[in-house]
């Protein structure tokens, strides 16, 4: 049975042991995807003042007292992300499939008979979605002229004032700096040297270092929701959401390394070397909406709501391993080298506030034919913050947010149009990078189509969305700071089963 070791962080030392922390982690849990039901979807998610749909809500919780009946959906969607990484002009493409239940509600309307009484209805809605599916599959792989992964073990065991002799240290009673410092020394990328007290690199140098990095992601973020609405003399509706988010990610990394250059002619050489990560992180949050919907004719409907930020509560988890093909000059042999400290470390709960988001929209319905609706988004990504905020690790991140991410925008068009019992829906979305500078993490574009077949009491949709954004990818968090360029394509169909009750 694997032997599990818990490496628990003493407060006040927190900056010595934590595992880094980039930019990336917090946008994993600011930027969410559009998900929902298959209406939703296929109109672009421009909701804010349409309303009448379970995922509407979630843009603007007023929209639940536009619903006439009780209802009730349940979507399931297929999820296809194909990537085409591309490492100093090698292009690798990778696809991955999934197919999840990612929307379950209902909504229970309540009308007012007091004619005296101004508001005519009530409603209560409870839905759970996936806010985002992490599942991913990236394969980066190319020649590097210049680094070696030996960049990132060096940095720790060199870094400030350096970790001195670890001969004899156990991985489990080190600090995550020690640790990474440890995983190069045992795999003999890096030794010691105790004239210097430093390390030096095993790795023959002269550059042209073939990397295959493979990362594969598996997980989600979730919510559910708790609505609230009414409908004051059919002309102002009102809603308040509160939002009971989960998230539950795993990301396991490989980084394979070798080169041609010549062994050294003393000492040890590194001929291939693998870098083995995987992080678990999950954990909760908690978040509100406000919302408006005002009916200024029969025709023309306007909308405003406001979600602040979530406060999420996470935790992480972190294996890693390592292993070497080791050349000993003066034995004129090769040795494969295995390094598992079967060590979980386990981290101190911290807290990321992700930006709040102000919605304005508006409707214009064509009788009962159909309609169009537009969507703007305003997100101030600068304002995301890791917590404690006193805390020189998270201090540091934070810094790098305000001075790396911006106030962003966001676009939703999307339309409608009846024949009969069918429906056929069109969207489209642009959402601007959170990135000043969007190398890393650029805009996204998507489109979006669908139909839907109405049988009186109950309805059946599906839509088809596509939307494709570039990014960057590291290789490692630090030292090694050569990017994968990422282009990625995301299709997705959703089927979605209401019924009026």
């Amino acid at each position: 049975m694997k032997k599990i070791l818990f490496t628990l962080l003493i407060s006040g030392s927190f900056i010595a042991n934590a595992q880094e922390t980039t930019i990336t982690d917090a946008l994993r849990y600011s930027v969410e995807n559009l998900n929902g039901t298959a209406r939703f979807r296929s109109m672009g998610g421009a909701f804010g003042a349409i309303g009448g749909d379970l995922s509407a809500m979630n843009i603007n919780p007023a929209g639940s007292s536009i619903f006439n009946y009780n209802q009730a959906t349940l979507s399931v969607s297929s999820f296809n992300k194909s990537n085409s990484a591309n490492y100093f002009g090698t292009t690798t493409s990778t696809r991955d499939n999934a197919l999840d239940i990612n929307q379950l509600g209902a909504v229970f309307v309540f009308n007012d008979a007091n004619a005296k009484s101004g508001w005519k209805k009530f409603a209560l809605g409870l839905n759970y979605e996936n806010t985002n599916n992490f599942d991913d599959f990236i394969v980066s792989e190319g020649i590097n002229p210049f680094n070696s992964m030996d960049s990132y073990f060096l940095r720790f065991a060199n870094g400030g004032n350096g970790v001195g002799d670890l001969n004899g240290f156990f991985y489990e009673d080190l600090n995550f700096i020690g640790q990474q410092a440890l995983l190069g020394y045992n795999s003999f990328i890096t030794e010691y040297d105790s004239t210097n007290d430093s390390y030096f690199t095993n790795v023959p140098t002269g550059g042209n270092y073939f990397h295959r990095n493979t990362i594969e992601s598996r997980g989600y973020n979730g919510k559910f929701t708790m609505n609230f609405s009414g409908a004051y003399e059919d002309k102002l509706y009102l809603g308040m959401n509160m939002n009971f988010h989960f998230t539950d990610f795993v990301r396991t990394s490989s980084l394979f390394e070798s080169n041609l250059n010549p062994f050294y002619t003393s000492g040890f050489s590194i001929n291939t070397a693998r870098f083995n990560n995987e992080l678990y992180t999950y954990g909760s949050g908690f978040s509100m909406n406000l919302g408006a919907i005002y009916k200024a004719t029969n025709n023309v409907r306007i909308g405003l709501s406001y979600e602040t930020p979530t406060w999420y509560r996470l935790n992480d988890e972190l294996t890693q391993s390592i292993s070497s093909d080791v050349f000993d000059a003066s034995t004129n042999t090769s040795e494969v080298v295995f390094y598992n400290p079967n060590v979980v470390n386990v981290y101190p709960t911290y807290k990321i506030q992700t930006p709040g988001k102000l919605t304005a929209s508006g409707t214009f319905l064509f009788g009962k034919k159909g309609l169009l609706s537009v969507d703007f988004i305003s997100r101030d990504y600068a304002k995301t913050q890791f917590k404690p905020k006193n805390e020189q690790i998270y201090s540091v991140i934070n810094t790098d947010i305000k001075n790396q991410l911006q106030d962003t925008y966001e676009l939703r068009l999307g339309g409608e149009y009846k024949i009969k019992q069918w429906s056929l829906r069109g969207g489209y979305r642009f959402e601007q990078s959170p990135y000043q500078i969007d190398t890393a993490f650029g805009d996204l574009f998507a489109y979006s189509g669908g139909f839907g077949y109405n049988f009186g009491s109950s309805r059946l949709d599906l839509s088809y969305t596509n939307e494709h954004r570039n990014r960057t990818e590291a290789l490692l968090t630090s030292g090694l700071n050569d990017p994968a360029r990422i282009r990625n394509y995301n299709n997705n169909v959703t089927l979605t089963y209401v019924v009026n009750f």
